[in-house]
């Protein structure tokens, strides 16, 4: 039996691309961070970000083109994927490359068309079905509280 999920709380590094295959399915793509703080040599902290690209799908996919911009903050869970290439020098570079099955929005919206509300509306469930469910600040408490396990 072999298990491959990922839970990423970051934000993204540019807005959301939406394209449709020839069969007329939603596909929804941007790039995202998360950041480990460390400390340097000589005791100060750093931010280091982990890039991931991520790749909605469906009425997810829709929803994320339509709420999220570059740096907004979101809550993905999926399948976790590396992904190997050449850059134009011919070195091997690697992506970590995220397929969501779940996204939640976290933080206000990215306009105002939500008349002056600073939340935009939660989507949660399988990466191919819609709707509204599901509650992003159960998830950010969820992921906040992972942060206070000590090991």
């Amino acid at each position: 039996m072999s298990f491959n999920k990922i839970i990423l709380v970051g934000n993204l590094g540019r807005d959301p691309e939406l394209r449709y295959t020839p069969q007329g399915n939603a596909v929804c793509d941007f790039s995202m961070a998360t950041n480990d703080r460390k400390k340097d040599k000589s005791g100060e902290w750093h931010d280091v970000p982990t890039w991931f690209r991520v790749t909605l799908w469906g009425k997810q996919a829709e929803n994320g083109s339509k709420y999220l911009a570059k740096g907004r903050q979101v809550y993905i869970e999926g399948r976790l994927s590396q992904e190997e290439w050449q850059d134009r020098e011919g070195n091997t570079r690697y992506t970590l490359a995220v397929s969501a099955t779940e996204m939640h929005f976290i933080g206000g919206a990215r306009n105002e068309e939500f008349s002056g509300e600073n939340e935009a509306p939660q989507f949660a469930g399988p990466a191919n079905a819609g709707g509204p469910s599901g509650s992003a600040s159960s998830a950010a408490a969820a992921a906040a509280a992972d942060d206070d396990i000590p090991f």
